[in-house]
């Protein structure tokens, strides 16, 4: 298995942070968050990993070369327009080929072990990709997911508005007690992903939007399976999460 770490953009809520580092780059205990994730797919044995570059791309490739130093083979590509998740990967094609792929966020953050449980769930059926979620966030802010009783994914609802939740409780898909999975970020996919992603059109903020894709897997009977991650999930979306990382754990 191969690996795609989407690290092209800004980061504008960093504010001045971001001005010359690239997100991904920000030091999280001593060392950039990509390195962190470089190690933790190492760990679960992917070593050739391509590095979507947009923002100070430069930045990134001085610092990590061609990952030898890291114990990674790295590649990289650059995404020139940003116009959303769903087609930020389709650069990468060429580098995945034929094989699967774990495809990440540049500012993802969780323990190692994570990304050797998400190949190891994936490759206990012939399944079209694995999608991660994690319980206690603000599913506005991302997205709800719904499972079968096979942890498989049946239906996805990006940033449900207030009403949208009110309706799906209404309509018995969301019950009470129930856990509310949010979109974690982190999947794998097979190559045929790319397709699915080079057929998006525009959501209606005028984005391609990768949930579109998997959403479209999963109508056309496409199985994708679900992971919950256990332990340590950070979302480094802003100054506040980046400064609670470098605070001393008590």
């Amino acid at each position: 298995m191969k690996a795609i770490i989407l690290a092209a953009g800004k980061g504008t809520r960093m504010g001045s942070l971001t001005e010359e580092t690239p997100k991904p780059m920000l030091r999280v205990e001593g060392k950039p968050i990509l390195e962190h994730i470089l190690g933790g797919l190492r760990q679960a044995g992917i070593v050739d990993i391509c590095l979507i570059t947009g923002w100070k791309a430069e930045v990134i490739e001085q610092h990590l070369g061609d990952g030898s130093a890291l114990g990674v083979n790295l590649q990289y590509r650059q995404q020139t327009l940003q116009d959303g998740t769903g087609r930020a990967a389709l650069p990468a094609r060429d580098f995945v080929g034929k094989d699967d792929f774990l495809l990440t966020y540049g500012d993802i953050l969780v323990r190692p072990e994570t990304y050797h449980q998400m190949v190891q769930r994936f490759s206990t059926a012939a399944f079209d990709g694995l999608l991660t979620v994690t319980e206690g966030e603000d599913v506005t802010q991302g997205g709800i997911n719904f499972f079968d009783d096979t942890f498989c994914l049946t239906k996805l609802v990006e940033k449900p508005s207030l009403e949208q939740l009110e309706a799906l409780r209404r309509e018995g898909v969301l019950k009470p007690g129930d856990p509310i999975y949010y979109n974690a970020g982190i999947y794998v996919f097979t190559p045929q992903a790319f397709d699915r992603m080079q057929a998006l059109t525009p959501s209606p903020r005028g984005e391609y939007e990768l949930t579109d894709a998997i959403s479209a897997t999963i109508e056309s009977g496409g199985r994708m399976a679900g992971l919950k991650i256990e332990g340590r999930w950070v979302d480094v979306r802003d100054p506040e999460v980046l400064a609670s990382l470098q605070a001393p754990q008590g």
